[in-house]
């Protein structure tokens, strides 16, 4: 199946992508507000795990506010906006909420290869402050990526999708920060403990560096136009095969996938001797049987004597 040409409705956004822009304006805030007190223990305690904490706070606050510009767009609406142009803004998102992460990761390895040649003790004061902020914003983590998930779950989207697994991440990271901070103050006394510090640094590079990856990788099939999975190809191929009595040449199928939406085209040649009443009762059942076995899609039969320009 090739890729089809995009196609101008009018559309308004649905409820279920209002509540998406408002989960993810909720989420840029949560995910803002902590970086300023993050800085400054960071720089009250000198610990570059909190700096480092502290600026991947703030670059993926980035990715989440663009996120939330594109789902504001999205939930608003906009009767001259192309469906399938929307639901690549999603996965634009999704792209760039990884390119965040891998962002974050090159400001670990930097920040963390730093201290391992230069180590310095914590300063406890700072340590304890950064330590009650991180503790806090875990707990917060952890609330909104279940949060993020049920959405997700509710009404499938790239947008939720990357919002739930990046406050996935954020939480998993804040605890290895916590804990880093409990062992760093239990373990002051000891002449090793300064690398403790620099060296857990590397347990949240991993994390941040395996997800940034998937993210993108996750993306670039959708936004490359990729045209529906084998499965669905077969679900089409059978509605075509069942109802092959009522029309007298298939001239072209194209497919898109667009957010968390699938487009189908199917282009159909009828006998001259049917009624228009009789082509448009066929379209109209096959268009409905496909969007029933198909979640999520929108189905377009056309009726046509010749191959679409394209596949020409």
């Amino acid at each position: 199946m090739g890729t089809g040409s995009q196609q101008i409705t009018a559309r308004k956004g649905t409820p279920a992508e209002q509540e998406r822009a408002s989960a993810i304006g909720v989420n840029f805030l949560v995910g803002i507000v902590p970086a300023v007190p993050k800085l400054a223990a960071a720089v009250l305690s000198g610990s570059v795990t909190l700096y480092s904490s502290a600026l991947k706070t703030i670059t993926e606050a980035i990715g989440i506010l663009i996120s939330w510009i594109i789902a504001r767009k999205i939930a608003r609406g906009d009767s001259g906006i192309y469906n399938y142009g929307m639901g690549k803004f999603e996965n634009i998102a999704r792209a760039i909420t990884g390119t965040v992460m891998i962002l974050s990761f090159v400001i670990l390895v930097f920040a963390a290869s730093y201290r391992i040649l230069f180590p310095a003790a914590l300063s406890s004061g700072g340590a304890e402050i950064g330590l009650y902020i991180v503790l806090v914003m875990s707990v917060v983590d952890g609330y909104l990526a279940l949060r993020n998930y049920r959405l997700a779950k509710k009404e499938p989207s790239p947008l939720m999708d990357s919002q739930w697994r990046l406050f996935r991440l954020k939480a998993f990271a804040n605890i290895v920060v916590l804990a880093t901070l409990v062992l760093a103050i239990l373990c002051a006394g000891y002449p090793w403990a300064v690398y403790i510090d620099p060296l857990a640094s590397f347990a949240v590079m991993g994390i941040l560096f395996y997800s940034g990856i998937r993210m993108i990788q996750a993306s670039l099939p959708d936004l490359l136009d990729k045209t529906l999975d084998e499965e669905l190809q077969l679900v089409v191929v059978r509605e075509l095969a069942d109802n092959f009595h009522n029309y007298e040449q298939i001239h072209g199928v194209r497919s898109r996938r667009s957010g968390g939406m699938i487009y189908v085209e199917i282009f159909l040649e009828f006998r001259n001797d049917l009624l228009m009443g009789e082509v448009q009762e066929t379209m109209n059942t096959m268009k409905r049987s496909l969007e029933d076995k198909i979640p999520k899609s929108e189905v377009n039969i056309i009726s046509t004597g010749q191959a679409p320009e394209q596949d020409r």
